[in-house]
């Protein structure tokens, strides 16, 4: 439970003012379709996810355990700092004879590629070795986040600042590094 809890967090926080989010906003009152919307984010981030996750339990289990540790402390830290950075995303351009559901899906998987949350994937794949908690835990959390502009667009940036979400997404990853880095320290 532990690898599915902490793997929503991290996302959930992540993505709040994430490029992805900023795509949601605009793909949400481009085609006013949210469900259809919300399934395009579920397919990509499946997809994507579990192949993250995947190369993440790989890399724990073909390399040394005080490696995957230090690997770990150092991407943790790394992305709590890169996440104190707003995102900036262009909107999709049209595609007339791409409906809804392929733009998201194409869109969103694209954008997810060596974006910080895949790459925290991939580390959290490394940290808790489960494929199936880790990529239902971020793809859970990709929705959350995404569905709270899709369904609630300006309204939620009226409850909370980007900047402070992002200060305690930023927050969240310095604990894992730490907590990683006490588990290389350990281990020794």
């Amino acid at each position: 439970m532990a690898a599915l809890w902490t793997s929503f967090l991290v996302v959930l926080l992540a993505e709040m003012g994430d490029k992805t989010q900023l795509i949601a906003l605009a793909l949400a009152a481009r085609f006013r379709r949210p469900w259809t919307i919300m399934l395009g984010i579920l397919l990509a981030t499946l997809a994507n996810h579990a192949l993250a996750a995947s190369v993440g339990v790989w890399l724990s289990r073909a390399l040394p355990p005080a490696a995957v540790a230090w690997a770990l402390a150092v991407s943790f830290v790394a992305f709590g700092i890169w996440t104190l950075v707003p995102d900036r995303a262009r909107e999709p351009g049209r595609r007339a004879r791409w409906g809804a559901l392929l733009t998201t899906t194409v869109v969103f998987f694209l954008a997810e590629m060596g974006d910080k949350t895949q790459l925290a994937t991939v580390a959290l794949g490394a940290r808790f070795q489960s494929l199936v908690a880790v990529t239902t835990g971020t793809t859970c959390g990709m929705l959350a986040a995404d569905g709270l502009v899709v369904f609630g667009g300006a309204h939620l940036t009226r409850l909370v600042s980007a900047s402070s979400v992002r200060r305690i997404a930023a927050g969240l990853f310095l604990l894992l590094g730490i907590v990683a880095a006490a588990g290389a320290l350990s281990s020794r």
